[in-house]
């Protein structure tokens, strides 16, 4: 069984909760703050480790302290940060996260997740990608970087996961290279503007994978479309549900599982993740899946 290889942003995520989002020139009081782990790079990789997958980041972080967090709580999920490398011009990434009656707006400032450029990329992804592993892409480095990764990974026939949020407009050339993209439905409209799921998903069978919130995700495989239902939970925080629906997917898939069933196993990720405040806080191990999924059955009989 191959590895997961998660080339992406780290950050520092600085959350805000309150019942009124402030308009121009306007203060509101918030209600509370707190800072937590994130990045969508650091979070994918998480939540797949956390599935029990084998997971390397390549990455960039600054000297600071913020940047000694984000290499530790990696460290900690049991993730391989050898090729984490140090630049000096930039503090690490950071992200505002405003958390408002259950949904959430966030501002990104890439910092050193910026400097990850295809020249710092390219050793460690030479020295450790072999061709049954899955390398795990987001839009919070440069797109520039991400295109080199996947005309890479296609030469030496390593499938790829194309997270592409935030959406980045790319070419049709790109999507025949990469396994699966796995949009929203609001990156799914940048990406195919003017365009219907219904009149897309036909052309990228088993590889357009596009998360609808709380109706689910839907897919084509190679017949028709088909909508998994999203797991249905209250949410308290919906930051990294994305995030985690990927690193799950992916922790899945990469066992040789069929595409249903890791969108599932995704969907029941995403599901419990939200139940908890903080992009990785909620995230779930595989043992806390297996519990649940056991527990259905048990309730279903």
């Amino acid at each position: 069984m191959g590895k997961i290889i998660v080339i992406g942003s780290a950050a520092i995520d600085f959350m805000i909760e309150t019942n009124e989002l402030p308009t121009r020139g306007k203060t509101v009081l918030g209600k509370r703050f707190n800072t937590s782990m994130g990045g969508k790079g650091a979070n994918q990789a998480v939540a797949a480790a956390r599935m029990g997958a084998s997971v390397t980041m390549i990455g960039c972080v600054g000297t600071d302290h913020f940047s000694d967090a984000i290499n530790s709580n990696l460290a900690n999920n049991q993730i391989n940060v050898d090729y984490m490398e140090r630049v000096t011009q930039s503090t690490a990434g950071t992200a505002f996260v405003i958390l408002n009656n259950q949904d959430n707006q966030i501002i990104v400032v890439p910092g050193a997740n910026a400097e990850l450029t295809w020249e710092k990329v390219a050793p460690s992804l030479k020295k450790i990608a072999i061709a049954n592993d899955l390398v795990i892409l987001q839009n919070e480095i440069p797109l520039e970087t991400n295109l080199a990764i996947i005309k890479f990974c296609e030469q030496q026939k390593i499938s790829v996961l194309y997270n592409p949020a935030p959406a980045k407009k790319i070419s049709t050339n790109v999507l025949k290279q990469i396994t699966y993209l796995t949009p929203n439905e609001h990156e799914f409209k940048q990406l195919f503007p003017n365009q219907t799921l219904e009149q897309i998903l036909p052309h990228y069978p088993n590889k357009l994978i596009v998360t609808l919130g709380e109706r689910g995700v839907i897919y084509n495989d190679g017949s028709k479309n088909q909508l998994i239902p999203a797991n249905q939970v209250q949410p308290v925080d919906t930051t990294g549900a994305g995030d985690t629906f990927n690193g799950a997917f992916a922790a899945s898939i990469i066992t040789q599982t069929d595409l249903e069933t890791a969108i599932k196993r995704g969907n029941q990720a995403a599901a419990l993740s939200v139940q908890a405040k903080g992009a990785q806080t909620g995230m779930p191990t595989l043992n806390a899946i297996q519990e649940k999924e056991n527990s259905d059955v048990t309730e279903v009989e």
